[in-house]
């Protein structure tokens, strides 16, 4: 591999010791649905997500945004329980540039600030830097999220600016501002370095 080939990005699990990342199939609906539809999860994301109904919708969708090659979705499941916990995603896919953004992340209210979600990036930034051999990895968020523009930040990310009028949430008509972050691949040991430290901090050990 060289840096003039495209990545090459397929369907692919991704295991940890709390989490795994399973490719989006159109089965995982039902229990998408099932842990998915509390209206605080969707707070700051420009998508309806009301019924069972609304979630095949944006399941269908990322299948076929994978189907196009611009996107590839995953549900995460807790390792412990065998059971779907959320979703997120690479997308925004540009292999001749050899970069993606991860995001379009949600989890169950159970399983927030449980270091579930910190592991599930430390597995798709080391799929996408170690694997894939990405330049970059961007990722993004409403500029009101504060949570989520915390959590980026003590990822690593660089915060890069912001999108102004970036884009209307449908539901209030909200114009959103939309903050940007990255992660290079000259910063990507030392991230991944601290990563794994906070998440043994975090994880009973065997």
């Amino acid at each position: 591999m060289t840096l003039a080939d495209p990545m090459k990005i397929e369907p692919v699990t991704l295991c940890g010791s709390t989490v795994r990342l399973e490719p989006l199939t159109l089965d995982h609906t039902a229990a998408l649905a099932r842990v998915g539809l509390e209206p605080v999860l969707w707070r700051w994301v420009p998508t309806r997500m009301q019924t069972p109904e609304d979630m095949q919708a944006y399941v269908l969708t990322a299948i076929d945004e994978q189907r196009r090659g611009v996107s590839l979705p995953f549900v995460i499941i807790d390792q412990a329980s065998d059971q779907v916990i959320g979703s997120t995603r690479y997308a925004n896919i540009e292999t001749s540039h050899r970069r993606l953004e991860i995001g379009w992340t949600w989890l169950a209210t159970s399983h927030q600030r449980s270091g579930a979600n910190t592991e599930a990036k430390l597995l798709l930034l080391t799929q996408a830097f170690d694997v894939l051999g990405a330049n970059r990895v961007g990722l993004k968020t409403d500029s009101l999220n504060e949570q989520s523009r915390t959590a980026i930040l003590r990822l690593g990310a660089l915060e890069e600016g912001t999108f102004r009028n970036h884009m209307i949430i449908p539901e209030s008509g909200r114009v959103r501002h939309t903050v940007y972050f990255s992660i290079i691949d000259s910063e990507w040991q030392a991230i991944k370095a601290r990563l794994t430290a906070r998440l043994r901090a975090v994880t009973p050990q065997p």
